[in-house]
């Protein structure tokens, strides 16, 4: 686990540290844990990148004409629907990312408990001997 960017879980091999296969196991469950997190914080952000592309639609939405037909994707095609509903379903689909972003961000509390605890484990067996920090913190 070292070399690389990332160096959760790099233990120094130059310690008389014993790493058992208990604390081998948390150091996997930890990197484990830590490459999920990585990965649900790429995909909030892309949900809040869409949460503020539906904001900006519904935004350019009330500066139109109350009989102005809108084309409205749907899957791989569109449609021409009036603006009323165009709007209502512009308000569902923001209704289901935030409920999506809601899901995602508790995920990412449950995963930060975890790996909060696997630190206080780790460091309080390696301490300086281990590194559990992401370079971007």
């Amino acid at each position: 686990m070292t070399g690389g960017k990332n160096t959760q879980g790099a233990f120094q091999p130059d310690s008389d540290i014993h790493i058992s296969y208990e604390d081998q196991q948390k150091i996997n469950k930890f990197a484990k844990q830590n490459a999920q997190m990585d990965d649900f914080k790429e995909e909030l952000k892309i949900k809040q990148n869409d949460l503020k592309n539906l904001e900006d639609a519904c935004d350019e939405m009330a500066l139109m004409d109350d009989d102005v037909k809108v084309a409205y994707r749907i899957g791989d095609l569109f449609v021409n629907q009036d603006l009323e509903k165009t709007q209502k379903c512009l308000e569902e689909a923001k209704e289901k990312k935030l409920e999506e972003i809601a899901e995602l961000e508790s995920k990412c509390a449950d995963l930060k408990t975890i790996m909060t605890d696997l630190k206080v484990s780790l460091y309080a067996k390696f301490g300086s001997h281990i590194n559990l920090e992401n370079e971007e913190d």
